[in-house]
């Protein structure tokens, strides 16, 4: 297939983007800096553009057969909650012009349900410096549910998912939709390397059409 991959030079953009390329697919990754991605392979290719840039991203995306996007406007962002969902919209908008029908966006585990009613963003225990970010992949996955045209799929990471998670990649994951999945221990993890396989085979298998869904061990 050919998928083309924003916000591959974040933190879990790389994984993605190299599980993409180990199954064989071949990969256009789209960034404001791609000389930041150290990857090399013959089925890449790195492409400069601008999230924010509508015209310009439906040009860049157009001929693939699916969008994934990792993109996040900074955590240290004072504006993160204002460019996540500008950028989205964007995004949204260039997709839906290119012609490409399918969707995928990596959001947040913030808007997770661990309640009746309770998503994870509005408990008193979420890290206060996380919240803007979270609430905007929460609203932002609201906006995504009424998009009638494309084929998206919304991901929400477990709760713990960061670079201290050092299980690798196992391919041993349970899958979920609108609830974190928890271990024996009660914990909602995954390493960013599983995260990559669960968004690959989604790619793969279209199981979560116009939906979201999350992963966890």
């Amino acid at each position: 297939m050919k998928i083309a991959i924003l916000g591959a030079t974040g933190f879990v953009g790389p994984h993605l983007v190299q599980e993409a390329l180990n199954r064989g697919h071949h990969v256009t990754t789209i960034s404001r800096h791609p000389e930041n991605l150290r990857i090399a392979h013959a089925n890449l290719t790195t492409k400069k553009g601008d999230v924010f840039n509508t015209d310009e991203l439906a040009n860049l995306v157009k001929g693939h057969d699916v969008v994934l996007s990792a993109y996040n406007s900074g955590w240290q962002n004072p504006r993160i909650y204002e460019d996540y969902i500008a950028a989205y919209e964007s995004i949204q908008k260039a997709v839906k012009a290119s012609g490409v029908k399918r969707f995928i966006v990596v959001g947040g585990g913030g808007s997770l349900e661990v309640a009746p009613g309770v998503q994870l963003v509005d408990t008193p225990q979420f890290p206060a410096e996380y919240k803007r970010g979270a609430q905007a992949a929460r609203d932002y996955l609201n906006i995504l549910k009424k998009e009638q045209d494309l084929d998206w799929t919304f991901f929400s990471p477990a709760i713990l998912m960061h670079a201290g998670i050092t299980d690798g990649r196992t391919g041993k994951f349970r899958l979920g939709t609108d609830q974190p999945v928890f271990d024996a221990k009660g914990e909602s993890r995954l390493s960013v390397e599983d995260l990559s396989v669960a968004l690959l085979d989604e790619i793969e298998n279209n199981k979560f059409i116009r939906k979201r869904f999350t992963a966890g061990y």
